[in-house]
């Protein structure tokens, strides 16, 4: 019942949190976590946003589109309820894509693909990505935490069982 409680909350609290529309900048109205059954996923540009309003480590899951185990911890460990609620009580979950084409935003740095090849397959290695390079990414599936202060905390690498990861969190 109290874990109900905090996390309609911090939802309410968050979904209510918008960004001031008179300065031209978009509005933010995430529901965070909007559901307690699965991991809710953000950018790196919306953890920002909200930790700029209630500060909190983030968890970043850098994975590529080929990446067997990363598509392993999705199935197995990032639907265990467990590792689900620590992760809503804990930080903000971030989903990144390591070859992904687009820049980002990281604090005052922008990060870009430069040699992304849109022609090559999704299932198949293409470029990473400089945001990935500056997580110090070894191998995938990584998981970044980032302090609120966005400094790089530690690096878990490669596929983790929900009590591994859990141990590791």
């Amino acid at each position: 019942m109290m874990k109900n409680l905090f996390f309609l909350f911090v939802g309410a609290l968050l979904f209510s949190c918008a960004g001031d529309s008179q300065s031209g900048t978009s509005e933010l109205k995430i529901n965070y976590p909007s559901s307690t059954e699965k991991v809710h996923w953000l950018t790196i540009e919306e953890a920002q946003m909200l930790n700029k309003r209630a500060p909190k480590k983030m968890i970043v899951d850098v994975y590529t589109q080929w990446c067997g185990p990363c598509k392993m911890m999705d199935r197995m460990t990032f639907s265990d309820p467990k590792v689900i609620e620590k992760v809503h009580t804990d930080y903000y979950a971030v989903k990144f894509d390591a070859e992904s084409p687009g820049e980002i935003k990281f604090g005052e740095k922008a990060f870009a693909n430069p040699n992304h090849d849109p022609s090559r397959p999704k299932n198949k290695r293409n470029s990473p990505h400089e945001f990935s390079r500056f997580l110090k990414v070894r191998g995938y599936p990584s998981l970044v935490v980032i302090n609120p202060d966005l400094k790089i905390e530690k690096s878990i690498v490669g596929f983790k069982q929900p009590a591994q990861l859990l141990a590791e969190l």
